[in-house]
């Protein structure tokens, strides 16, 4: 640990500060091995706090079916492993995985990505993201409550390690929305109807789904079974790393899964207005959509 007292970032510029020192040292010694990607490999690729935990929860207890499901892990990242933060743990990406096809998480759009691979992508309304992440993070690397949502806003935009901001990642995905190699989707049409789901999902990874397997599935991508087990989706290889380098205790509230979901109602007005902005700047030129409800149910069919 790097010293006694607790810090977290207390303005914007603290919290830049708190991410550049997560960055391992020049000559710090490590096991990191670069990701070598597979024609089988699937990427789950949702945007930040958009269904990629539930989505690599369905994907591995779909693929580990066969032997009664695993929850033998200590971080779902470990056994699908998050290669935007891979150099920053020290993590080889050529670890072998528990099950086939490997799998990986990410959050970056399709141009960021080797090509030739599998892509599983789930979208969100982008007010609902914007007060998940506020959530994720207050609390966590920002002192609770010192930095309020309309400061926000820049974080928001980052889409967290490797990722791109919201838009650019929704514009590259939409685009591939009939592409074979792509399985786009709503996390609101995930949590409304998981077993459908997980049936796409499993033949799109070409594995089995009889209906033993999808009840099993179901069960585990439960919200209720997700918070039972929610130490395994808390980002424990980064509170490692977090508590190592700037001194946040790892057992700090990091959780990706929530007893309740997000409520948007929350956003200040000016929030809402920046954001309405950007989509009628950028979204709505290119696919015709006023807001994400209309793109919603144009992509439900």
């Amino acid at each position: 640990m790097v010293g006694s007292e607790v810090r977290r970032a207390r303005s914007m510029e603290e919290f830049a500060a708190l991410q550049a020192r997560l960055a391992p040292a020049p000559d710090e010694p490590t096991d990191y091995k670069p990701y070598e990607p597979k024609a089988s490999d699937v990427i789950i690729t949702s945007w930040a706090k958009s269904g990629t935990t539930l989505m690599q929860q369905m994907f591995h207890q779909l693929r580990t079916a066969g032997t009664g499901g695993d929850m033998d892990f200590d971080d779902i990242s470990r056994v699908l492993p998050w290669q935007d933060t891979a150099e920053m743990l020290g993590f080889d990406m050529t670890t072998p995985q528990p099950a086939q096809p490997r799998g990986f998480k990410s959050h970056r759009h399709y141009e960021g990505l080797p090509s030739g691979l599998r892509y599983v992508v789930t979208l969100r309304d982008p007010k609902d993201t914007f007060v998940s992440f506020y959530r994720f993070m207050n609390g966590w690397h920002l002192e609770d409550g010192a930095v309020g949502m309309a400061e926000f806003l820049p974080v928001w935009m980052s889409g967290g390690p490797g990722g791109v901001d919201y838009f650019t990642h929704l514009l590259s995905w939409w685009a591939r929305r009939d592409e074979a190699d792509t399985l786009l989707t709503t996390y609101r049409a995930v949590v409304k109807d998981r077993p459908t789901m997980i049936r796409r999902l499993a033949a799109f990874c070409d594995l089995p789904a009889d209906d033993a397997i999808v009840a099993l599935v179901d069960e585990r991508t439960s919200r209720e079974f997700m918070v039972e087990y929610k130490d395994r989706f808390d980002d424990a290889m980064v509170c490692a790393i977090m508590e190592s380098r700037v001194n946040i205790p790892a057992a700090s509230d990091s959780s990706k899964v929530q007893a309740s979901g997000s409520d948007q109602k929350t956003l200040p007005d000016s929030v809402v207005a920046q954001i309405d902005a950007m989509w009628a700047e950028r979204v709505t030129p290119v696919t015709g959509h006023a807001n994400f409800a209309e793109l919603e149910a144009e992509l439900a069919g």
